[in-house]
């Protein structure tokens, strides 16, 4: 004789197969995030609005057509080294020409094979390096952009570059928004130059402000290198991002949390530039609470953030000992390495719902 179920037993058995039947309709895709100074990243034509006249054939750094393709390919390595067999999501880029590098930096190296897009902030800087974001369309789908002027803090200071925002949608359907930054440089003294990164710390942080009240979940990204580290006035009290909180805290989806702070404050053994024998925290990775948050459909931690910096990217310091960043140039000397800092990464995971 069969037994029947009672109309509860139906109802609670109906509910657990959906629960399961949501359950197998939930992926997680790795979605990794990179912020890069390539160090100079310029083609062998001169703009003429620009004062590029060191990077061409016949100047001083004899920067002819082979050297640049092997710029491009060494960039390319970089960025597939670090997504191993998943490429980056988004890869942020500092110190990037114009168009045309971008175009054959995804079209003509190792990267076509991983379908890049672009988006470049085309700015007033003199030398005409700016900033640009690599974006996996599949896993990131931009729906705005802006440029965003950072104000001089002098008449008489030169222009910097601007700021890449950009809105986008993630393949679950929430938003997220971008930022990517090259601050001004500390050249002619980190005291008097602080202002004017100051000046742009603060444009961002008007900008993710206005986010965070706008959007219900916010989820915001900052990277880029920012020359000066998280300990700094500049990250610390202006941007007023902090180390995330420990396990027993809740990280709050209003604030902002640096994700490589606690890796800086431990020792100057590590880092993503060094200067003068000491290694420096000057690339950045920055997210809203929120994304920090366990139940997040896109989520991280700080374990998960670093530096990368395999051999390759690697040389020794003669002079300080140790090693060092294997760079484009050397003061005027071509050494025909990647850069003269090391990417910093962060792998999030993406929740996607079928």
């Amino acid at each position: 004789m069969k037994r029947r179920l009672s109309p509860l037993l139906l109802l609670v058995a109906c509910l657990l197969a959906g629960r399961v039947s949501s359950q197998e309709r939930r992926d997680t895709a790795t979605f990794c995030v990179m912020s890069y100074n390539v160090e100079n990243l310029f083609d062998c034509r001169h703009d003429t609005l620009k004062d590029d006249y060191e990077f061409l054939p016949d100047a001083v750094r004899h920067w002819h057509y082979a050297r640049y393709r092997r710029k491009l390919d060494n960039v390319a390595r970089v960025i597939t080294a670090v997504g191993g067999w998943t490429p980056p999501a988004l890869v942020g880029l500092c110190e990037v020409e114009n168009d045309s590098v971008l175009v054959d930096l995804t079209r003509h190296t190792a990267l076509r094979e991983s379908g890049y897009r672009y988006l470049i902030a085309p700015s007033a800087d003199v030398r005409g390096i700016d900033v640009a974001l690599l974006y996996q369309p599949f896993l990131f789908r931009p729906l705005y952009q802006q440029n965003l002027r950072v104000e001089k803090p002098r008449p008489n200071s030169r222009p910097t570059r601007d700021i890449l925002y950009v809105g986008g949608l993630l393949p679950n359907g929430d938003t997220l928004d971008v930022f990517v930054a090259h601050f001004p440089s500390r050249s002619g003294g980190a005291r008097q130059t602080a202002p004017y990164r100051h000046n742009a710390a603060r444009r961002i942080k008007s900008a993710t402000d206005s986010l965070m009240r706008v959007r219900r979940r916010p989820q915001i990204i900052l990277m880029g290198d920012f020359n000066d580290p998280p300990d700094n006035s500049t990250v610390r009290d202006v941007l007023q991002a902090l180390p995330p909180p420990d396990a027993s805290n809740l990280p709050e989806a209003g604030s902002l949390y640096h994700l490589l702070a606690r890796r800086a404050a431990a020792g100057r053994r590590t880092g993503s530039y060094k200067y003068r024998g000491a290694w420096q925290w000057l690339d950045h990775l920055i997210v809203s609470g929120t994304l920090l948050q366990p139940d997040a459909l896109l989520r991280t931690s700080e374990a998960e953030a670093g530096v990368f910096a395999p051999d390759f990217l690697l040389t020794d310091d003669p002079r300080y000992g140790g090693r060092q960043p294997f760079r484009t140039y050397y003061g005027m000397k071509y050494q025909g390495g990647y850069s003269d800092h090391l990417p910093v990464y962060a792998d999030f995971q993406l929740i996607v719902s079928y």
